[in-house]
């Protein structure tokens, strides 16, 4: 066994909160377990002066280096390699309920020097456990790799996914979405440019590669990817590679449970229109639920398909609670059908280029099957908005027959923000 010796001077931990950090680390690393691409944790003690950490040696170098090495450009195929490990092992992180806060080229070490050596995730030091429905508001991470939200202050595992678009990004053309001379230019860049898609190499990019890139650096984090579904986006997909569980289908069927029957009606539409490519994905987190032999299931499936990849950092995170919100399950059964309806995140399919087309032909289905006449006043309880808000719901409702039309649709579908100050709908 080769194992490598990482230590820190207790000295030069000067603050509780630096010597917290690295108990948190140690606390992380022993509770996650069990994956390729994870650096294996093996002990850690501490002395009068020194905390030491025992892990296994990664004799490969960082993958910034071998990225300087290629000149700073990766082929289609090569990035793919390097990205189905990345996505994998935090896919396995954030299921865990554990964010990494750090992701970049650096904190990936490979196994040996040869080239298709496996990369391990390293460097837990900013990571740390999140709790269902949780955001984080402290800013950490490196410059280059920040998601905007970050900045504001107000967080959760997108964070991460961001920090991938970056690496792919740089994968794919050698150079920094975002760049500054400065920390503060840094994150002026972040938060108010946009990547850009027009200079070398990026017109002789495949199509499916830029839209991947764009689906991980959105400023707006609903709109964003999962690492699952990143591993079944067409760029990537492989049908012999398994598609692992993802945490997000737990919390949308949450939210679709405590929905009202209006909003219900409104997804089961759109859940026929979807394209194939987002049912490859619901169809893969679906089996791994592994349904019964009715073909449905029900919150004991649900619990057997968290209990089958728990780690100790589960617990940590509280990650299992989520199931006590979606209770309801427990006393109905949800076949595949319904399953799409509750697990599709209309905040995400926005973000697809066809997104107007699948709105339009949902919104026909709804026509046939869920919309009905609705008063303003009923809209405003639905939406949990007051009167101040009917002058905008007005525009929501056909006047020829009190129904909702497209553009209520689509706003029942999104849900709308309420500002006790001042009514705004989104």
């Amino acid at each position: 066994m080769i194992v490598v010796l990482e230590d820190w001077k207790k000295t030069k931990m000067t603050t509780a909160i630096s010597i917290e950090d690295v108990r948190r680390e140690v606390k992380i690393l022993k509770a996650l377990s069990g994956h390729k691409h994870l650096v294996k944790f093996y002990d850690a003690c501490e002395d009068a002066n020194n905390v030491y950490i025992v892990m296994e040696l990664c004799e490969g170098g960082e993958l910034l280096d071998r990225i300087l090495a290629r000149g700073g450009r990766y082929t289609e195929e090569d990035a793919k390699a390097i990205l189905v490990q990345i996505l994998s092992v935090v896919s396995f992180c954030h299921l865990q309920g554990v964010v990494h806060r750090d992701l970049k080229p650096e904190n990936f070490l490979f196994t040996s020097g040869g080239e298709n050596a496996d990369m391990k995730l390293i460097d837990f030091g900013l990571s740390d456990f999140i709790r269902p429905d949780e955001r984080l508001n402290d800013i950490v991470g490196s410059a280059y790799y920040v998601a905007p939200e970050v900045l504001y202050r107000s967080y959760s595992m997108e964070a991460d996914i961001w920090s991938i678009g970056v690496i792919t990004y740089i994968l794919l053309c050698g150079s920094r979405p975002f760049w500054a001379r400065t920390e503060s230019g840094i994150f002026r860049s972040v938060l108010r440019s946009d990547p850009n898609f027009d200079d070398m190499p990026w017109p002789s990019v495949s199509p499916e590669a830029k839209d991947f890139v764009k689906r991980l650096l959105n400023k707006d984090h609903r709109k964003r990817m999962t690492s699952v579904q990143a591993l079944a986006h067409p760029w990537l997909r492989d049908d012999s590679r398994p598609i692992p569980l993802d945490i997000l289908i737990y919390r949308l069927l949450k939210s679709y449970l405590h929905a009202s029957p209006l909003k219900r009606a409104a997804l089961k539409a759109l859940s026929k229109a979807l394209t194939e490519d987002e049912l490859v994905y619901l169809r893969a987190q679906f089996r791994l639920l592994e349904p019964n032999r009715d073909g449905s299931v029900s919150l004991e499936n649900f619990k057997m398909a968290l209990a089958q990849n728990a780690t100790e950092a589960m617990g940590e995170s509280r990650v299992p609670d989520i199931l006590n919100a979606m209770g309801l399950l427990a006393y109905r059964k949800m076949y595949f059908e319904e399953f799409c309806a509750a697990a599709i995140s209309t905040h995400q399919l926005e973000a697809v280029e066809g997104w107007e087309q699948i709105a339009s032909a949902a919104f026909e289905h709804f026509e046939q099957e869920g919309n009905r006449v609705i008063s303003i006043e009923e809209l405003a309880r639905e939406l949990s908005v007051g009167p101040s808000a009917y002058s905008f719901l007005k525009d929501w409702i056909r006047i020829s027959d009190g129904k909702l039309n497209f553009l209520g649709y689509k706003k029942i579908l999104h849900g709308v923000t309420f500002r006790s100050s001042n009514t705004r709908l989104h």
